[in-house]
């Protein structure tokens, strides 16, 4: 009769344990697609136009604040690699990719700025909406401009 009892607490030891590791995966699971899910921007914030003119002084305001808060992770050069990128569980943007550049519009990357998503803090309390706009302006400059007298590529 004992013995019955004995199996019958490892049968339940044996069921939580594998109730745990399944806990554990699963939410293993919502945590990488979590972070390896692409930003959803709504449809209004991409349509959003930037108020601010690509001058000189809103490239160079940009540049300071690139300098002071995007430099480290997403490069000198704009390019992903900064000094802190090795580190991050997601790679940062490469701004010097003409074909995704050109696809992002400045709304979506004032919202991408403004939001963040781990690893990317949010700059919505860091940054006035002028400073963020003067940071789409100076980004835009990393990504070569297509040339418009180039033949279409197919």
């Amino acid at each position: 009769m004992e013995s019955q009892g004995t199996a019958r607490t490892q049968n339940r030891r044996d069921l939580l344990v594998v109730f745990g590791l399944f806990l554990l995966l699963a939410a293993g699971g919502a945590a990488f697609l979590y972070y390896h899910s692409d930003w959803r921007v709504p449809a209004q914030m991409k349509k959003m136009h930037n108020p601010v003119p690509a001058s000189r002084e809103a490239i160079g305001a940009g540049m300071v604040i690139y300098m002071d808060h995007c430099q480290g992770c997403h490069g000198e050069n704009g390019d992903g690699k900064g000094e802190k990128a090795e580190k991050l569980s997601v790679a940062p943007a490469n701004f010097t990719d003409a074909h995704a550049m050109s696809a992002a519009t400045d709304g979506e990357l004032f919202w991408k700025i403004t939001r963040g998503r781990r690893p990317m803090p949010s700059f919505k309390q860091k940054l006035t909406d002028e400073e963020r706009w003067q940071l789409v302006v100076y980004i835009r400059t990393f990504a070569p401009k297509p040339n418009a007298s180039a033949p279409a590529q197919p």
